[in-house]
């Protein structure tokens, strides 16, 4: 695993998340380009951080005024790879690495392709971002 490097936003963004949500966010990713902040969130602390009828990410998301993303962490690799993707199901994850560079080709059914990877991208890029970011990984395949 590596070493998570937050920028000052990021620091006051976790700050405000977990004071509004209770939950432990582990890394917060300001994503300018697409208008949204993505929090990665404690193993298991999804559901607190949506609260109940999604309560407190809609606390966060009008104290903010951005869209919010959360994903919850896995110490598992592939695990946190599916995670990144959801809601898409994954049916596999496979890592390759080749050249020292390590990719993860994710199987998912034929019509959860799109979904996968999002409108211009931008949930296949949330998920590259996130693998780089935690496990070093250069690349996210959709299969």
């Amino acid at each position: 695993m590596m070493e998570v490097k937050l920028t000052t936003d990021g620091i006051r963004y976790i700050a405000l998340f977990e004071r509004l949500t209770g939950a432990v966010a582990r890394d917060c990713i300001v994503d300018e380009e697409n208008d949204r902040i993505i929090f990665v969130v404690k193993n298991g602390d999804m559901g607190l951080a949506i609260g109940k009828n999604g309560n407190n990410i809609n606390r966060v998301k009008k104290s903010i005024g951005k869209h919010i993303e959360i994903v919850e962490h896995s110490d598992d690799l592939n695990e946190f790879v599916a995670n990144a993707l959801q809601p898409v199901a994954v049916k596999k994850v496979q890592i390759v690495s080749k050249d020292c560079k390590r990719t993860a080709y994710v199987e998912v059914m034929s019509k959860d392709k799109g979904l996968a990877i999002g409108k211009n991208g931008r949930n296949i890029l949330k998920a590259k971002v996130l693998v780089q970011r935690h496990y070093g990984l250069e690349d996210v395949i959709i299969q």
